[in-house]
């Protein structure tokens, strides 16, 4: 992997708890600024559940090693181009602590 593959911008969103006195809600809020990193699709499909059929793609992204992108966790969503991609699995790429490779998957019918 080399810098000039890392074509993407991709923002990942952490989970939060809001509560505003009077209620208490879940959000999604931007963690981080954004950063460069490649995208390799891996494989898509449709499942069916419960009467209703989804179209998901799974998806790899890498990024450069660094302190905070190591401290991203599958409980973490990524957002390329649009779509929130849910983070299922997360392990250092080639070269000791130098690329993490982020597997992703998303639906495409939405």
């Amino acid at each position: 992997m080399t810098a000039g593959k890392l074509d993407r911008r991709v923002q990942f969103r952490r989970y939060t708890e809001a509560d505003d006195g009077y209620s208490s809600g879940q959000t999604w809020a931007d963690h981080g600024g954004a950063v460069y990193a490649s995208k390799t699709d891996l494989s898509d499909g449709e499942k069916s559940r419960a009467g209703e059929t989804a179209a998901w793609i799974t998806t790899r992204f890498v990024v450069r090693h660094s302190s905070f992108s190591s401290g991203i966790t599958p409980k973490d969503r990524l957002v390329c181009a649009g779509v929130t991609y849910e983070i299922s699995g997360i392990k250092e790429g080639k070269g000791r602590r130098r690329w993490l490779e982020i597997t992703c998957g998303a639906r495409t019918d939405l």
